[in-house]
């Protein structure tokens, strides 16, 4: 099968959505299938020069991305129509996939669809117009909004298929007027090969708590600020902020002016060195705003199943993040804006270490049952057709009988 992969970013660019679609793309191609990308020129994070995966990558000349609204709209624009050129006069794939760098790419599939006719999936990465509204990027019900929502409401129903990252998004959609059949929930994953488990130093007396990757306008900073400050004198914990973002580097400053010393900021790590970087934590730490359920869902978590690091998640209880937590009992979840809670239980941790290192030992093997990298490449090509193997389809199998069950819970919660 010819398959399509189109994306703003791509290997060796080091954004999450660039690794994911990398990780798809190697494992689309062991599987036999012709492969081809269209992507930007430039880069949005690190390059990451190991892994070529081998496949046709044609890289269109776009404005080169960079942070602020302009500059980023520019960006956004000049590779959609780059991409929309050569989509529609490439050679016709069987399959293309999309992702959502930039906003509204799916068009692009949509057009593909009906002229040359390809099958076509969404690989929803954020749900637009609702994340830019979620994060007071436009105003709900304006123009804008309805004008971007239509365009994209018009893609998710002419697809074939939508993926989404987890049930909290899938709702999203659903209550956006998709219908409930053409989304799968399809998680995301790392690479357990990768990111092995490390042993925690001996010699360290702290509860170190790791933030790791991109601190933006989605993620509560809030709630861990104020728990910060409050422990600022208390020796028994750190706080290791690793990556970037805009509210990473307010953070930082807001650290500096509080003299929150405790607090430690790092540069983002290469992939090859992330399990180092991810076992310098006991605990990993994920943040979303309560405003972003399903418009967003955390890829954070992941990486730090695989390092056998538990989770500590600040977030709404009906998140993905949350659910997994829960279901594998690998570490713990606070409500946006209960700095008390988030006390209580770092105090609570900081004198049972033992309940930290169980917590981590589940996280890893939730992690090798269920998000390991071959595993959610395997979800995703039985969805859109691809062959997959007798353990993958049991392993799939499984996972759609549990989605069923989660979404039969939160029905009967909600009533």
């Amino acid at each position: 099968m010819k398959i399509l992969l189109l994306n703003q970013f791509f290997w060796p660019d080091s954004a999450a959505t660039s690794q994911l679609l990398t990780d798809l793309a190697r494992g689309l191609k062991e599987r036999g299938h012709k492969v081809s990308v269209i992507c930007a020129d430039g880069h949005y994070a690190l390059k990451n020069e190991a892994g070529d995966p081998d496949v046709e990558v044609r890289r269109v000349k776009a404005v080169p991305f960079v942070r602020g609204k302009l500059g980023r709209a520019l960006s956004y624009a000049s590779f959609f129509l780059a991409a929309g050129l050569f989509g529609l006069f490439s050679p016709r794939p069987d399959l293309v996939i999309t992702l959502t760098t930039p906003p509204l790419l799916s068009v692009i599939g949509t057009l593909i669809k009906s002229f040359r006719g390809s099958r076509h999936f969404i690989w929803e990465m954020d749900v637009y117009p609702d994340v830019a509204v979620d994060l007071n990027y436009i105003k709900a019900a304006g123009l804008l909004d309805r004008v971007t929502g239509i365009a994209a409401d018009y893609s998710r129903r002419k697809a074939d298929g939508i993926l989404a990252l987890g049930h909290c998004m899938r709702r999203r959609l659903i209550g956006r007027g998709i219908p409930a059949e053409k989304i799968h929930v399809a998680e995301n994953w790392a690479d357990g090969r990768v990111i092995v488990p490390t042993p925690r130093p001996r010699e360290r007396s702290e509860l170190v708590l790791l933030y790791s990757g991109n601190l933006g306008l989605a993620h509560d900073v809030a709630t861990i600020s104020a728990g910060m400050k409050a422990l600022k004198e208390d020796a028994r914990f750190r706080f290791v902020f690793a990556g970037g973002g805009p509210s990473r580097e307010q953070l930082e400053s807001w650290c500096q002016t509080e003299n929150i010393r405790s607090a430690e900021f790092r540069r983002y790590s290469q992939r090859e060195k992330l399990a180092e970087s991810l076992g310098s934590g006991d605990i990993g730490l994920v943040t979303q705003r309560e405003s972003c359920l399903g418009s967003v869902v955390p890829s954070k978590i992941y990486g730090l199943l695989a390092a056998g690091r538990p989770v500590l998640f600040i977030g709404p209880k009906d998140s993905t993040v949350s659910q997994i937590i829960e279901r594998f009992n690998c570490g713990w979840q606070v409500d946006n804006g209960d700095s008390a809670a988030l006390i209580e239980l770092l105090k609570s941790l900081a004198v049972a270490p033992a309940k930290v290192w169980v917590a981590g030992q589940r996280a890893r093997k939730a992690f090798d049952r269920h998000y390991d990298l071959h595993l959610g490449v395997a979800r995703i090509c039985s969805l859109i057709g691809a062959q997959a193997d007798e353990t993958t389809i049991k392993e799939f199998a499984f996972q759609t009988t549990y989605s069923y069950n989660c979404e039969r819970q939160f029905q009967r919660e909600n009533l």
